[in-house]
């Protein structure tokens, strides 16, 4: 069982990739695009990340984005819900 302490991490990392990238997650749950079960799933795909201070430091450097780095396992989603 994950720490709160890298739950809270890994949501704030998630949180900023959606942002980056167009995707609003309170948005595309609440009109049913993205199932509260869904986003509980990207947080622990996002929490298995082996480089979330990569995934920081990435951040950091670009504010807006069309495309996640290559690592990033909520990539494919993030995309889908920016396009909605």
């Amino acid at each position: 069982m994950q720490g709160e302490k890298t739950r809270a991490r890994h949501a704030a990392l998630m949180h900023q990739m959606a942002e980056t990238l167009g995707a609003d997650l309170d948005r595309a749950e609440m009109r049913g695009a993205l199932p509260p079960e869904a986003r509980e799933e990207m947080l622990l795909a996002c929490t298995g990340c082996a480089d979330p201070t990569g995934c920081a430091h990435w951040l950091a450097r670009n504010a807006k984005a069309e495309t996640g780095p290559d690592y990033c396992r909520n990539t494919d989603i993030l995309h889908r819900l920016a396009a909605e």
